[in-house]
């Protein structure tokens, strides 16, 4: 029990209805389904990404790499390598290649930090880098070469703490597709305080809209509550909107309990939940929920141990609850959940059949807990 929440589980039929409401009625496969997720994650005091193999009923390490310090965003590029960058305030950036364990290390120049996500071009020639310039606590979009991860340009994030950034793939209103959309965090930070947090009366959360070209800024987005951090972004095809993770930054703690984990974006306004009940105002992740209908989203609630659902419009669906949980995984009709004590939650949903639906706690084969980080991504299934 955490912040007055109750966390007993769904029962069946209202984690069915849930989903019917999504128009995804969910109904495990008839057969197992084995996926390949790309994560990372720590294991006792070191620090690891890697691939894990996610069945019906079990997961596994297939492959993985230490790396000197904690990793946060991941993202996987079409020869099969995958690019880590590390947590903010982050100093380095892989490129790791797990067939055949290669290697290629970038490490930052001084007078900047990662702030932990990379995404690649569409044409793969070019990485996008959130960073921050440590003389100023500005938000910068490190332009890379794809070959050499070297740096060969940078535009403003219009704001501090940029965290993460997708590229559009479908047109919205004015905006073509491709427009990097980025989300300032707010936060001031300063080389000497490292990830500590201070002057938060000058929070600036904003969500921003920029020229793939030229970094120019096609639009800025802000919410009413100044104090709720933009952090993390995921797309839905069925809805064309963006949703959007929060983490809140009240004083009040009380405040901060009871603040919205998400926000929603059409293109035109950028919306806090709605309905939503106490949830610590914690976000960790957020995906794009499965199936069809009306779309909406899935965001991850590690201190209030639930997996909080709402609709495409930002409105408070329900919960189900989960341990701790974190890193969020999904496609068209499915979706995957690690918890950051090592275990994992999975949730087949379909389109057809409205027969069952169920959470289960898959077991690792090996006999180590791996403490997931907040994200992982969906390599295949």
């Amino acid at each position: 029990m955490q912040m007055g929440i109750d966390l007993a589980p769904l029962q069946r039929r209202e984690i069915l209805a849930l989903l019917a409401a999504f128009g995804a009625a969910p109904v495990w496969a008839a057969k197992p389904r084995r996926a390949t997720l790309l994560g990372a994650w720590q294991i006792k005091d070191e620090q690891h990404i890697g691939l894990l193999s996610v069945g019906d009923t079990q997961w596994s390490v297939q492959r993985s790499l230490m790396v000197p310090r904690r990793a946060h965003g991941l993202w996987a590029e079409a020869g099969g390598s995958v690019l880590a960058v590390a947590r903010r305030p982050g100093d380095w950036l892989l490129r790791w290649q797990p067939r055949t364990g290669t290697t290629q290390w970038h490490w930052i120049d001084g007078d900047r930090r990662f702030n932990g996500h990379v995404i690649a071009s569409s044409d793969g020639t070019t990485l996008w880098t959130t960073e921050t310039d440590l003389d100023t606590a500005q938000g910068r979009l490190g332009m890379r070469d794809a070959a050499s991860l070297e740096k060969t340009g940078e535009w403003s994030t219009h704001g501090m703490d940029p965290h993460q950034l997708l590229a559009l793939p479908q047109p919205v209103g004015d905006l073509p597709a491709g427009t990097l959309m980025v989300a300032n965090g707010g936060i001031p930070t300063l080389p000497e305080t490292g990830r500590s947090k201070r002057e938060l009366g000058r929070m600036d959360s904003s969500l921003v809209a920029l020229h793939p070209g030229s970094g120019a800024l096609l639009g800025q987005w802000r919410l009413r509550d100044p104090h709720l951090s933009i952090r993390h972004l995921a797309w839905d095809t069925t809805s064309r909107t963006l949703g959007v993770a929060l983490q809140a930054e009240h004083p009040d703690k009380a405040a901060q309990a009871a603040a919205p984990v998400c926000a929603v974006w059409n293109g035109d306004s950028l919306r806090a939940a709605q309905d939503q009940p106490v949830l610590a105002g914690y976000g960790g992740d957020i995906c794009a929920l499965p199936g069809g209908g009306g779309g909406g989203f899935a965001v991850s609630c590690p201190r209030a141990d639930r997996l909080a659902l709402f609709s495409a419009q930002g409105v408070w669906q329900g919960a189900i609850a989960h341990a701790e949980a974190c890193a969020l995984a999904a496609d068209r009709t499915h979706w995957w959940l690690a918890s950051s004590r090592g275990g994992a939650g999975l949730l087949h949903g379909s389109r057809s059949d409205a027969a069952s639906a169920h959470t289960r706690a898959l077991h690792h084969k090996q006999a180590h807990a791996l403490q997931m980080d907040n994200h992982w991504m969906l390599l295949s299934g």
